[in-house]
């Protein structure tokens, strides 16, 4: 899972290419919106769930796009008991962010299943396969001029990744930056998490715990 750099929406010169004779202004003064593309990757089968994002990429952003894409494939999936999610180790998604693991929590415990964090090390996220997905994107609309959303999740829709197009959805929801838990509340959250001594916030594991029915 990862996000991608943020692109300005309007008639701006990004460099590139194109056969076709393209007038752009020469300065990014005032974009008419921004849109920032969020990725889900499954490499075994080279599946790309895109979301064109147009709020800021938040904690709530990420969970509500990762229960969305689980809900369009857990049928596919109803065998899987642990969710593995390589990430990097950006604001919004770090192990220590106190509205991103209490929503992963709550993720796991209302589809009842356990979710395992890893977090590449810094400078590495390269190395994250969805990168490549990206450079492929890049690739797709070089020297396009991007001067509308319609216009950046058509590109999105008809980039191919070794054959397959990717499923992209348009975000016009407006996230909420700056929720914060207070630190009593994020120490019940802690109770819930297991990490690696040696890779305390590289490493973490979130375990399903199915209800106590005494408490029925």
């Amino acid at each position: 899972m990862d996000a991608k750099a943020t692109v300005k929406v309007g008639p701006f010169a990004r460099g590139g290419k194109s056969r076709v004779l393209t007038k752009a202004c020469d300065h990014d003064f005032h974009p008419q919106a921004r849109v920032t593309p969020v990725g889900i990757f499954l490499p075994c089968s080279d599946e790309l769930f895109l979301y064109a994002v147009t709020s800021k990429v938040t904690s709530d952003c990420l969970v509500d796009h990762l229960i969305d894409w689980w809900k369009t494939v857990k049928g596919r999936f109803s065998h899987i008991t642990t969710l593995l999610i390589n990430l990097d180790n950006g604001p919004e998604n770090q192990s220590r962010r106190t509205q991103f693991m209490p929503r992963l929590v709550e993720f796991g415990q209302q589809y009842h299943i356990s979710i395992r964090l890893a977090y590449y090390p810094p400078y590495h996220s390269k190395y994250n396969p969805v990168e490549r997905c990206w450079g492929i994107l890049e690739q797709h609309w070089n020297g396009a001029l991007l001067d509308s959303v319609d216009v950046i999740v058509q590109y999105a829709r008809t980039m191919t990744w070794k054959g397959h197009h990717p499923v992209v959805k348009l975000v016009t929801t407006t996230y909420q930056s700056g929720i914060k838990l207070t630190k009593e509340a994020m120490k019940v959250v802690e109770t819930r998490l297991e990490r690696v001594p040696s890779l305390k916030k590289w490493f973490v594991d979130i375990k399903y715990s199915p209800p106590d029915l005494r408490d029925y």
